[in-house]
């Protein structure tokens, strides 16, 4: 994982110039980590399934000083984003206030534990970011990537990508968010001009050949959701862990130690169609009460809330096992469709995955209920302005969309997705420039250094 000595691009100049302005030195070295978009398979990480990204070029960068100061320094370009200094010895993270030093520290914390480094050096450290926050780009997973990057360089413990990979997928779980992976993986793994297929346990990325004559674009709905803020993502992750045991529980498996519909699957040894039959068989549409669930299982409220619950799930009353876990397994099958489409690359290619997107969402607002108005708004006009697929990518309940666009048509969809989207309302009007972009498969993290 070698630093590269090159000639520093116009965006680290700046970003060199703030650094100097702030602490009245130069960096000794800046990191960068990329945003993602997904193109297909959401909220299926968690529970151990392949999903399908690129990276964006939209990034969070870092320009770096190390000194024996024993203290860490953080400051952001961007002014909202307040100072923050911290003693390398009292790092703690705070969870109940998802600020955005706490993402980086959660980086830092991540390594330092991963090296078992009883101290850390000092570091001078400004931020700069160009992926809009709480859209579902993965801004705050960039920045966790980002932290333990320079954590890593700044204490010269060379790590290889997959190790950074999957040590700050675990290291966001500091801030309370239960994620599977997915954006630290293809902010490390990601490469130029190929979108990956993810896989967990263990972790590896295959390149997946998108098919040429489509473009894809990314347009935010414009209404923020922060995971860390809030339970509903936590509350997905929960509905799918119940319902994993509750499946488990009705083949007459051991269900105390199974945590993902994934595993569940890989202990029947059967495919995901068998999968949503069981699903059919098993689990009843309506809602269940704790009370359904803790009977069927044979344990206590207490058990329940200490054993299954997340912390900021403990209020949960109903769960949606059904509908979860059909999402699940019918969007695992889709992203494997997808990869078998792109590497087929049959004539039609661009119709059937732009099919499987449309499913793909229609899955997300209907049966994960993941989505808002304003994003099943954005995506009918994406469709009706010419893309052939188009969907939330991310987490959902606000965000972006992702659409897969004929080249010819570019110029006419962007057009009138300005034109029927942005432009009737002054607050996304004000947001346009940066949240309408085409964009293409882009490189994963990486350290430079000044030549």
């Amino acid at each position: 994982h070698a630093a590269r000595a090159v000639p520093i691009p116009a965006e680290l100049q700046k970003l060199k110039e703030a650094f100097r302005g702030k602490y009245g030195q130069m960096p000794l070295f800046f990191a960068c980590a990329p945003g993602r978009v997904n193109l297909i398979g959401e909220h299926i990480d968690y529970c151990g399934y392949a999903v399908l990204p690129m990276a964006i070029e939209q990034n969070i960068l870092a320009a770096v000083s190390v000194s024996d100061s024993k203290t860490i320094q953080l400051a952001n370009t961007e002014p909202k984003y307040k100072d923050f200094t911290v003693s390398v010895d009292g790092i703690s993270i705070d969870r109940e206030n998802p600020q955005w030093h706490y993402y980086f520290l959660c980086g830092v914390r991540g390594i330092q534990e991963h090296l078992r480094l009883s101290s850390l050096a000092g570091m001078c450290c400004m931020v700069d970011g160009t992926i809009p926050a709480s859209s579902g780009l993965s801004s705050s997973s960039a920045l966790v990537c980002c932290a333990g990057l320079v954590t890593m360089e700044a204490n010269q413990k060379p790590l290889s990508k997959v190790t950074l990979a999957e040590t700050c997928a675990k290291c966001e779980r500091y801030i309370g968010t239960e994620g599977g992976g997915m954006d630290q993986s293809i902010s490390f793994l990601a490469e130029e001009g190929t979108a990956k297929l993810i896989e967990f346990n263990p972790l590896r990325a295959t390149d997946v050949r998108l098919p040429d004559g489509a473009v894809f674009v990314i347009a935010n709905c414009c209404v923020e959701m922060n995971k860390a803020a809030s339970s509903h993502f936590n509350m997905r992750v929960v509905e799918c862990r119940i319902a994993t045991k509750m499946l488990a529980k009705a083949r007459g498996l051991d269900w105390s130690h199974l945590l993902k519909l994934g595993d569940l699957q890989k202990e029947l040894q059967v495919s995901l169609e068998q999968m949503l039959e069981l699903v059919e068989e098993v689990l009843h549409p309506e809602p269940y009460s704790r009370d359904e669930i803790c009977k069927t299982l044979g344990i206590s409220t207490e058990q329940l809330c200490e054993n299954i619950l997340s912390a900021n799930t403990q209020h949960a009353t109903d769960f949606k096992l059904y509908q979860r876990a059909r999402h699940v397994y019918g969007e695992a099958a889709r992203v494997l469709q997808f990869k078998a489409v792109c590497d087929s690359s049959p004539a039609n290619a661009v119709a059937q995955l732009g099919d499987l997107m449309n499913r793909s969402h229609a899955s997300c607002r209907d049966l994960y209920e993941c989505s808002c108005p304003e994003l099943d708004q954005l995506v009918d006009i994406c469709l009706q302005a010419g893309a052939v697929g188009s969907r939330l990518t991310g987490a959902g309940w606000g965000g972006c969309t992702v659409s897969m666009v004929p080249g010819e048509r570019l110029d006419s969809f962007l057009q009138t997705v300005r034109e029927h989207y942005y432009v009737p309302d002054a607050h996304r009007s004000a947001l346009e420039k940066q949240s309408l972009f085409v964009t293409r498969p882009g490189g994963g993290a990486a350290i430079f250094i000044e030549e």
